[in-house]
């Protein structure tokens, strides 16, 4: 039965079947498998992807919002397959919605007609669009390798880009012309704030101050050690509460890399000063020494240089360069040009100069060569 789509009335949402193994962590070299959201819409089957790390219930539903902001409005109808991430109980004449899928349902206003079991004529649109893409935008994927799941969305809203203005085979215009002047009038306007899902979880902050949640750890004060929180999950971010119901910090949720996300402030004294030190590096203590004067920079190389392996350095590197704080800088720059004249550029040298204040002691006059006169003899006398 040949169907005419009216004007921005339906929306076909689905996974692709393929997966490409193409994102690399950096920090590990683990390559990971990206999972392709699609969305097509009316009449211009004009298509929407996103990549994810997983298809589970979070992406899903940040898969559909991405969608409908992609689009710029909202249909009338969603239409999805019958996965568990969108209908719990499948039937033709009373389906039921999972629970998060029903809130997105009501937040954006649509209708959500599931297409019938094993029915792919009931979504030809979107079977049709996944097979363009996937030789139009997936072919140009595969054999890539992309460091970050928002570096390989960015490549694919590029290829979309350029796909949609593909003239059609088989009638005028292109997908992003019949868009632009069909289906985006029809379209609703979006809600003023967007839908966000969220996963509550109950956690004890343990003696590391990191709470828990999917594998990945996330920092709060360590005042609040033993106090039980509330996290709340988004797709995109991880919110901690306290039991007064307020916000004591918001991380961007991770799904790669390091497992621990650490906010500085949250650690107490003793782990600032050991994690700021960690961070140091040769070049580092260099341009330090440098913002302090020229004798402090000569004193700074002398150690690192002197070493067969530079980061044996590093601690009277920073013993020197803490003396500041004591001191001040102009009093280690003057200390770090004694032991430089003494030529002995060390951290006990410099030390030992600040401590019995030496380098207040005005350095001793040069004498002054003897004037010429009568019992002076010259070079003749010795010849």
């Amino acid at each position: 039965m040949v169907r005419e789509r009216k004007p921005g009335r339906e929306m076909f949402v689905d996974w692709m079947g393929d997966t490409l193994n193409c994102v690399t962590d950096p920090s590990t070299g683990e390559v990971q498998k990206a999972h392709f959201f699609v969305a097509t819409l009316g009449d211009s089957s004009y298509p929407y992807v996103e990549a994810f790390p997983d298809e589970k219930q979070d992406k899903w539903l940040l898969g559909n919002v991405h969608a409908l902001e992609w689009i710029g409005g909202v249909p009338a109808i969603v239409v999805p397959d019958n996965l568990q991430n969108a209908v719990t109980k499948p039937n033709y004449y009373d389906p039921k919605l999972n629970p998060a899928y029903w809130e997105f349902a009501k937040h954006y206003g649509v209708a959500v007609i599931p297409a019938r079991i094993r029915k792919p004529k009931d979504k030809a649109a979107v079977e049709s669009s996944v097979g363009w893409l996937e030789t139009w935008l997936l072919e140009r994927l595969r054999g890539k390798q992309f460091f970050s799941f928002e570096e390989l969305n960015s490549a694919i809203r590029e290829r979309l880009m350029e796909l949609v203005k593909r003239p059609f085979q088989k009638r005028p215009g292109s997908r992003e012309e019949v868009f632009l002047k069909v289906d985006k009038p029809a379209l609703r306007p979006l809600p003023a704030l967007r839908f966000e899902h969220a996963e509550y979880a109950l956690r004890r902050v343990p003696d590391n101050y990191h709470v828990e949640y999917d594998g990945y750890y996330y920092s709060v004060p360590h005042t609040m050690h033993k106090q039980q929180v509330t996290l709340r999950v988004s797709g995109g971010t991880v919110e901690i509460i306290n039991d007064n119901r307020e916000r004591v910090v918001l991380h961007v949720r991770r799904f790669s890399g390091s497992r621990y996300v650490t906010v500085r402030s949250h650690m107490p004294k003793n782990h600032q000063y050991q994690h700021d030190r960690d961070r140091f590096d040769g070049a580092r203590y260099r341009q330090w020494a440098e913002n302090i004067g020229e004798n402090t920079a000569f004193v700074i190389e002398n150690l690192l240089t002197a070493q067969h392996v530079e980061e044996t350095a590093y601690r009277s590197c920073m013993g020197v360069l803490q003396m500041a704080k004591t001191y001040s800088t102009e009093r280690l720059e003057s200390a770090c040009g004694k032991a430089r004249a003494m030529n002995s550029c060390t951290y006990t040298t410099v030390k030992n100069i600040l401590k019995n204040a030496q380098d207040k002691i005005p350095a001793p006059a040069r004498p002054k060569p003897t004037p010429p006169h009568e019992n002076l003899r010259g070079p003749a006398a010795f010849v």
